[in-house]
Formats: C-alpha cells, sequence, structure tokens
C-alpha cells in the first residue's frame, strides 16, 4: 500500500506505508517487523518474557543484574569490543528490564541489521558471567540503588508498589537490594538464564527500512540453536484489590516533602483500559490537567504533580504524584482528593474530553516518527497481546470513550478505603 504526495516543484513522491508482518519460528521464537520504507535506520529488539514480578524475595534484582551481566564480556566479545560492535558503525546498543520483560536492543543503519543481531544474539547466549566482572558490576548496581535512593522523585514510585502488593514480587523494586546484589553468584545467572530465555519466551521485534523474510533468517541463523528444551518457571498471579487503605512514610534529610496515593488498577487486556487512559490523561498529564491547573497554577503548591498508570499483564497501577512543601501535605493530598472524587460526581465536559482526546492522538501519532518507540510497541504488543494493534483501531478506540465511561471507571477505582499512600517527608 502506498500513499503519493506531491513534491516541489510539482514532482511526485510516492510514500509507502508501514507494512506489518510476524512469524513463529519453529523453535517457538517469534519475529515481528514493521516495515517503514522511507527511513535509512532500523530499531531491533530481543524480547524476553521475564522481569522482576518472575522473582522470589532471595532472587530480587537478578533479572536486571542479568541485564548487566552479559554486556560484561561473551565467548567471542570483551566488554570493550561489545562497546564498540554497533557504535563504531554509528549505532547504538542498549537495554531495560521491568516488572514483566526484559529487553536487549538496538540501532543501527539499515545496511548493519546482521551486525546489531548478531550482537544481541551473543550477548542472551554466550554470555560468559566472569567472577570478577561480577564482583565489578555489582559495585555499579550498588550505585545506581544509591543514586535511586538519593532521588525521591524515583523512589517513592518503589515504596508506593511496596505498599500495593506488600508480600507480591510485584512489590519488589526492579534493581533489587543491596544484600541480595552482593550475595549473587556466576550459578544464579546462569539459572536464570536457563529458566527463563526460552524460545517460548523469545520476540524479536524490528521497525524501520527492514525487510521481514531477512530478518526471519538472521534470527535463525543466530538464535537457531536456541530450543525450548530447558525447564521453565511459571509466573505467581498477581493478587487482587487492597480490600483496606494504608499509610507509609519515610523521613529524609530533604527539603521538599513527596506523596504517591492510588490504588491496584487494571491490566493491560481490561475492556475499560481506553476510558483510564483518557481519563489518566485528562486528570494529570500535562499543563493542561486538572491536577496542574488546581495544584500548581490555582494554589502554587508543587512544581511537579502528575497521575500515572501501569498497566500489567494481569494487574495495573493508578497512582498521582506531587512534591511540595512539608507544610502544604494535607492540603495537598486534600486537594488530589477532590479532584478524584469530581471525576466520580460529575461527566467530563464534552469540550474537555474532545480536548483530551486530540492531546492523547496527537502524542501517538508523534511517537510513531521514532523508530524506536515503533519497535517498542510491536515487541511489548506482542508479549501481551501475541498480537499488533494497528495505529488506527487504537484512535477508534480512544474516540469511542464517552463521558459515562470515564465516570464509570473513576467510581470503580478511586475508593479512598482502599488507596494507599506513601509520603517521603523531611526530617
Amino acid at each position: 500500500m502506498h500513499k503519493t504526495q506531491q513534491g516541489v516543484g510539482g514532482s511526485t513522491i510516492v510514500m509507502e506505508q508501514a507494512v506489518y508482518q510476524k512469524t513463529v519460528l519453529d523453535s517457538g521464537i517469534r519475529v515481528v517487523t514493521e516495515k517503514i520504507p522511507y527511513v535509512r535506520s532500523v530499531s531491533l529488539g530481543l524480547w524476553a518474557g521475564v522481569g522482576s514480578r518472575d522473582e522470589d524475595a532471595t532472587q530480587s534484582g537478578i533479572s536486571h543484574f542479568y541485564e548487566h551481566m552479559v554486556f560484561k564480556g561473551t565467548k567471542t566479545r570483551s566488554v570493550r569490543d561489545i562497546a564498540q560492535s554497533l557504535e563504531s558503525l554509528g549505532g547504538y546498543l542498549n537495554a531495560f528490564t521491568t516488572k514483566e520483560q526484559t529487553c536487549f536492543y538496538a540501532r543501527v543503519l539499515d545496511m548493519h541489521v546482521e551486525e546489531a543481531m548478531d550482537v544481541l544474539a551473543d550477548l542472551v547466549q554466550n554470555a560468559v558471567f566472569k567472577p570478577e566482572e561480577i564482583e565489578r558490576e555489582k559495585l555499579v548496581v550498588i550505585e545506581e540503588l544509591k543514586n535511586a535512593e538519593d532521588d525521591p522523585e524515583d523512589i517513592i514510585h518503589d515504596y508506593f508498589e511496596k505498599a500495593l502488593y506488600p508480600s507480591h514480587p510485584l512489590g519488589f523494586p526492579i534493581i533489587g537490594t543491596q544484600e541480595n546484589l552482593q550475595k549473587f553468584k556466576r550459578e544464579n545467572l546462569i539459572s536464570h538464564l536457563k529458566h527463563y530465555y526460552l524460545p517460548s519466551r523469545i520476540v524479536v521485534a524490528a521497525a524501520g527500512n527492514i525487510d521481514h523474510g531477512q530478518l526471519v533468517d538472521l534470527v535463525q541463523k543466530y538464535l537457531g540453536a536456541l530450543a525450548d528444551q530447558r525447564n521453565g518457571a511459571t509466573r505467581t498471579a498477581a493478587p487482587g484489590l487492597i480490600e483496606h487503605n494504608s499509610f507509609a512514610e519515610y523521613p529524609r534529610p530533604i527539603n521538599q516533602a513527596h506523596i504517591c496515593l492510588g490504588a491496584v488498577g487494571y491490566s493491560i487486556k481490561h475492556p475499560d483500559r481506553y476510558p483510564l487512559m483518557v481519563m489518566n490523561a485528562l486528570l494529570g498529564e500535562g499543563m493542561s490537567s486538572r491536577l496542574y491547573q488546581n495544584i500548581r497554577e490555582k494554589y502554587g503548591f508543587a512544581y511537579s504533580v502528575y497521575s500515572y498508570t501501569n498497566l500489567m499483564s494481569d494487574t495495573g497501577v493508578f497512582g498521582a504524584y506531587m512534591a511540595t512543601d512539608k507544610k502544604n501535605i494535607d492540603n495537598s493530598i486534600q486537594l488530589i482528593l477532590k479532584e478524584l472524587t469530581r471525576l466520580k460526581a460529575k461527566p467530563v465536559p464534552k469540550a474537555e474530553l474532545d480536548r483530551t482526546k486530540s492531546q492523547i492522538k496527537g502524542v501517538m501519532m508523534l511517537g510513531l516518527e521514532n523508530m524506536s518507540g515503533r519497535m517498542m510497541r510491536l515487541g511489548s504488543s506482542e508479549l501481551y497481546f501475541e498480537s499488533f494493534t494497528s495505529l488506527d483501531t487504537i484512535l477508534k478506540k480512544v474516540d469511542a470513550v464517552t463521558p459515562d465511561s470515564i465516570l464509570r471507571v473513576a467510581n470503580d477505582l478511586f475508593n479512598e478505603e482502599k488507596f494507599s499512600t506513601v509520603i517521603i517527608r523531611p526530617a
């Protein structure tokens, strides 16, 4: 499919539309691509369906530590070789870990796709985990942990999730604990690889000027030896809604109070996820949101205030965050609760709803200009849904959101008796 645009001086430019393709290899590895033929780059990701929620208390942090350690040498590449492998081609190499996923990804010119696939496959399959590198990287990750602890706006979300999931791995911080990090051995990393990096859990996603057939051949070439003959691990189901409210306070030698409150919310597959998306945007995303206009612009209580959602496979989080002077803590919390109550009591005016929908759709469409963003959407969608939802379909779902559906979601989620509140208070 293609569309035609008029170029400068009357010349005709043919702009082909993105083409989505998917192949499941005999081993179980899924390959998904979105071809954008008018760019010269490719964003390539190797995804594994494993994250911090798959750990127990003694192994908390191992997924994130494994993500770090594969960059510390493979059977064929040294630490420096890995660092230079794609940077020397003008490319980029990185990784991240979430509650449910780990992704190793690269961005390269389209002519260097094979080099990128070679490096990503090498990291996942052939890391050697030298004991001296393990001990050195422990120090690095512990410094990363300390850095998070020194940033209240960052660490408060870990404390908040601990309050929402007090006895479940979803309440563990992704980075783990210093105690665990100091105990990790080579055998822990090898065990993690054998239990979770199975073909049935792996997705290779690519967006940009990529030939689907070529990528399938490359995955077969570089990951073909990966067979689903290991003992897999099952994921612990998420707990249900908390039936009571909770409160936790952490004193720190800081000048501002940081507040996070909210509740367990919807999963990524919930039928009301689109009304939730729209409601969250009008409540706390951007300068035109209700929280920003009321708490910052009207009262001047905060520099930073927003709401957010985190939708996972079988559960989710709704939260509202702000930072304020310690004398404004109680008033600020009441202002947030007032906005939530307002959403429960009155339908959203049509003009505000239309403006919020336009905001969401604009952000989504602008995001399509970024190949890495497209690849992230491809990989995550495949792991969650085993399919791809087109942008047109998503935009129609957003357009279909009504004031009544937002009212229903607000009344379903905003029960103060089941809220958790976490405060990092100036000591």
